[in-house]
């Protein structure tokens, strides 16, 4: 059996890209917080989000329990997959997963950086913190509902190019994830305002437009300041970087477009040719 470790931080969308990543290596089975998975079926293991506790989760996920290593190991056994992915945060926990399920090695070592974007690792992350949402790599159907979940519901059918369906995602709020932060769009739109004002380039602001899923996206729309036209471009890329780190600063999150549309600037510059 050829084995794979998949690694990256907490949040980042390991469990999000698992099915297509299995997918485009051919690989069958999958170890994900406990489970193992094989072709979108649960065979055997409990899943470290159905625990009480961060601690028990934490065990749950590295195969502490005795039990829990020869029931899962029992059914690699039974079911004998060509190629196993390892899922966890570090190539650490992966080579700890499977030195307790008994392999002798890792033959490959992938990380979710490689694969994912700046902007949509911290993304995830930012919808772990505000959200408390987890991701497992298996169809809702597979997770039955009991009392210890506070939030279990589809999550997204996964395509390759071809829209062949790959498989499905299921999103649970685990219990031991209850201290979450909360936002409204008005902290988004204060943020960036705040960071508009503080700009010599910026006599007035006409409009802020916000998005925040997929990615962040805002549009700011404002009359730029007549006395600041020299070295122009070079201000509204140092204000876009501006919008960017204090959102970044207060909400640990990076804008995937900052677009800046100056209203008036037309007229100034005209009046300003007629003043020279």
């Amino acid at each position: 059996m050829k084995t794979y470790s998949f690694s990256g931080p907490s949040g980042t969308g390991k469990s999000s890209f698992a099915l297509e990543f299995a997918h485009q290596n051919n690989i069958e089975a999958i170890i994900d917080d406990g489970l193992l998975i094989i072709n979108g079926e649960i065979k055997a293991g409990t899943s470290a989000k159905f625990e009480k506790s961060s601690i028990k989760a934490v065990k749950r996920a590295i195969f502490q329990d005795a039990d829990h290593v020869q029931e899962v190991k029992e059914a690699i056994d039974e079911f004998q997959p060509g190629h196993l992915m390892i899922i966890g945060t570090s190539d650490k926990m992966t080579k700890l997963i499977a030195k307790r399920l008994g392999f002798e090695k890792i033959d490959e070592f992938h990380h979710i950086e490689n694969y994912r974007s700046r902007h949509q690792m911290k993304m995830a992350q930012f919808i772990r913190r505000t959200e408390g949402k987890h991701i497992m790599p298996i169809p809702v159907v597979q997770v039955q509902q009991n009392f210890f979940k506070r939030l279990i519901m589809k999550g997204y059918e996964i395509f390759t190019s071809k829209r062949e369906k790959i498989g499905e995602t299921t999103i649970v709020q685990p219990d031991f994830h209850q201290d979450l932060d909360v936002f409204h769009k008005k902290d988004f739109i204060q943020c960036i305002s705040k960071s508009c004002n503080s700009s010599k380039i910026v006599k007035s602001i006409e409009k802020i437009d916000f998005t925040l899923y997929p990615l962040p996206i805002t549009t700011v729309t404002f009359q730029y300041d007549l006395d600041e036209t020299n070295e122009m471009v070079h201000k509204l890329e140092q204000l876009q970087r501006t919008i960017n780190g204090n959102f970044d600063e207060q909400f640990k999150i990076e804008f995937f477009e900052v677009n800046l549309k100056i209203k008036s600037i037309r007229k100034m510059l005209e009046k300003e040719s007629k003043q020279n």
